[in-house]
């Protein structure tokens, strides 16, 4: 039986433990954690649990699909429900408005609260569909670093529809022009920050990631996100995967240009196959012993990082959802202090995960769970101490202002996840949460491929490789390796 090495239990590298499981590799996953899941962790703290990294679910499709794969029925391990609203907004000048899933119904509550129509939401929608379809099957779902991948049919035909995907002009510059209310510009502006970039800089081509919600749905697993990593850990282990935690590698080892395996503990683990679900930087940096780096690549712009505090709250907010954005003012000012200024603004939008709104026992009764997160720039040794304290204070005064209330009276706990954390406990370079930015019109196409031209056998998966940072793009960086992987 043919061996497979895993190195790094997050989401991409145990949907890749399970892929190879099923191809019939006797698999091994080393995990440098005491637990599996990266940046897909939880939290407990005096009776409240917070899911510690991704909070919104899209595109369950892809972890059935594993369930799937294994002759299982997913239902038997993995339950979820889909949202009736995606998200709330609120904004300085007093609307606030419900992105609700039923797009006749957000696009009404557009044209009732402000300049924007119903109609210029539906056909903003149908420009991201038609990016989706031009780009899912090339770009997600295939490496672009192959021949092969281009000697499709389908392929010919996203090539000969590239300028439908808009990737001349800044995803800012789009909205401006689908949109006569700003603060709608604002709201669709906000999706260049679900893979780490800048609006006023990354290309309109990332107006598909609104398809994900408003087409396929958002959704809550019923055991909060870090049920997506239990029942993925189950799945695997009932397949004969081992997980090892608590093993740092040393090493990946390689010979006349073919894997040999992992270094760990002073040992050679043999392997047929290695999958690094390590950050590409450290995976370069630390694993791969005297091999020529791609440093034009490893010196690409990182992606932002996040400042979250997890409060534990002893009342309860009926004016907020699971999901809550409370926009800055001023939106340009507050993406070049972070990308221009490496700093955080002091008027930041703040992201409010309430998951006790729909999992009651996240919290005890009468209180609530908040997850509160704002975008910061990668680490490159700013002074954090101070930034955090300011940054909490700012994020109150808004919250005051926004909701009227003073909510530092009601913080019973608190912890608190900055980019050096993040660095630590998931091993991505400089707390950067997708690996590189994608601050230009090709830095998305230019990731690092799933494979190594250099060494047979070695593959890469997660957000810091092809197709990029996120739960569904994670998982897609798995199966393009389960593609292609010839033995």
């Amino acid at each position: 039986m043919p061996k497979a090495i895993i190195i790094g239990a997050g989401i991409a590298g145990i949907a890749s433990a399970i892929r190879m499981a099923v191809k019939g590799f006797d698999v091994e996953v080393f995990e440098a954690n005491g637990y599996a899941g990266g940046k897909l962790a939880q939290i407990e703290i005096n009776g409240f649990r917070f899911d510690a990294g991704p909070s919104l679910f899209t595109m369950p499709q892809y972890v059935d699909e594993l369930f799937i794969l294994a002759n299982k029925n997913p239902q038997d391990y993995f339950q979820y429900k889909q949202l009736d609203e995606i998200c709330r907004y609120f904004y300085e000048d007093e609307l606030h408005l419900t992105a609700y899933s039923n797009i006749d119904k957000f696009a009404d509550e557009v044209a009732g609260k402000t300049k924007s129509s119903a109609i210029e939401v539906k056909n903003f929608l149908n420009k991201s569909a038609t990016i989706y379809d031009v780009t899912h099957k090339v770009f997600l779902e295939r490496t672009l670093h192959k021949l092969k991948s281009y000697l499709h049919w389908d392929t010919l035909k996203s090539v000969f529809r590239f300028s439908k995907i808009d990737a001349f002009r800044s995803q800012h510059d789009a909205n401006e022009k689908f949109f006569k209310d700003k603060r709608i510009v604002q709201l669709f502006d906000r999706y260049a920050t679900y893979n780490g970039s800048n609006p006023y800089q990354a290309p309109a081509t990332l107006n598909v990631i609104p398809h994900f919600e408003y087409h396929f749905g958002a959704f809550l697993p019923k055991k909060g996100m870090y049920g997506i990593v239990e029942s993925l850990v189950k799945l695997a282990e009932d397949l004969g995967i081992k997980f090892h935690y608590s093993q740092r590698i040393d090493a990946i080892s390689y010979e006349h240009k073919k894997i040999k395996g992992i270094q760990v503990e002073g040992r050679l683990v043999e392997a047929d196959v290695v999958i690094s679900n390590l950050d590409i930087w450290f995976t370069y940096k630390n694993l791969l012993k005297n091999f020529p780096e791609p440093k034009k690549l490893l010196n690409q712009e990182r992606s932002s990082s996040a400042l979250i505090f997890y409060w534990g709250m002893k009342n309860t907010y009926p004016e907020l959802g699971l999901h809550n954005i409370l926009f800055a003012e001023n939106y340009k000012a507050e993406f070049d202090a972070i990308w221009k200024e490496k700093t955080i603004y002091a008027d930041p939008t703040v992201y409010i995960n309430i998951t006790s709104k729909h999992i009651k026992t996240d919290a005890p009764v009468g209180n609530e769970n908040w997850f509160v997160m704002i975008n910061v720039p990668a680490n490159v040794n700013q002074n954090w101490d101070k930034f955090i304290s300011e940054a909490k204070q700012n994020i109150l005064d808004k919250i005051y202002r926004i909701l009227k209330k003073d909510l530092s009276v009601d913080i019973i706990c608190e912890q608190i996840l900055d980019p050096r954390g993040i660095e630590s406990k998931t091993g991505s370079y400089q707390g950067s949460l997708y690996g590189n930015s994608s601050n230009n019109q090709f830095a998305a196409f230019l990731r690092h491929p799933n494979f190594s031209s250099e060494i047979k056998n070695l593959f890469f998966c997660g957000g810091s490789v092809h197709p990029g940072g996120g739960i569904p793009l994670a998982l897609l960086s798995a199966k393009i390796i389960d593609q292609d992987l010839k033995i």
